[in-house]
């Protein structure tokens, strides 16, 4: 569990990069553009393409490692409001990205919108209205405990940096996916230090 929790993140990008390179002609046949149009069913398309079978997977695989991540995370801080909030807002970010899972519709269609695809768009805006508060609070519960101290500001920086890029769309996406995988595997690693040192 302890690896699974440390190689979310990495396994995530890395499936992402490769389907994205082996996918690229697909992915330009449903609209998507790497630099003009980078969101336009991306990365959700991949799970349309060939290969659909993986991204649909890592999904699921990474949206229950984050719930681990967040069951870990609270073990680990110090009890209060904020550590308790802030781990079950993260744990549900983690069941609404394993909900990505359902197959999303393409954009451009001549068929009317399916329910697989509209949970889809549904699991997608629920991810990010509990991923950014659950970084807003356990930046709170990370102050309030000497050995995540150092990792608060940390954690508020990258929502500054990837919450506007989350809405602003377009290349900026590249900003926000960057940034959050980045500080999963930051606090990952800080984690998993705690749990050694013990």
């Amino acid at each position: 569990m302890k690896k699974m929790i440390l190689i979310g993140p990495a396994l995530f990008t890395f499936v992402l990069a490769v389907l994205t390179v082996v996918e690229y002609d697909f992915l330009l046949s449903l609209g998507w553009h790497p630099i003009h149009d980078p969101t336009f069913d991306w990365p959700s398309g991949l799970a349309l393409g060939r290969f659909g079978w993986i991204m649909t997977a890592t999904f699921i695989i990474s949206g229950l490692v984050m719930t681990l991540f967040a069951r870990r995370l609270f073990l680990d801080l110090e009890r209060s409001i904020p550590s308790k909030l802030g781990t079950t807002l993260l744990a549900f970010a983690g069941l609404f990205l394993a909900a990505l899972a359902f197959a999303t519709d393409p954009t451009i269609r001549d068929t009317p919108a399916t329910w697989h695809g509209r949970l889809h768009d549904l699991s997608f805006v629920l991810l990010g209205l509990t991923l950014f508060p659950a970084m807003i609070v356990l930046g709170f519960a990370f102050r309030a405990d000497e050995r995540w101290k150092n990792l608060a500001l940390y954690t508020w920086g990258t929502l500054a940096l990837a919450g506007p890029a989350f809405f602003i769309k377009g290349a900026a996406f590249y900003v926000f996916l960057l940034a959050i995988l980045v500080w999963n595997e930051i606090a990952a690693i800080r984690l998993n230090s705690h749990s050694a040192a013990a």
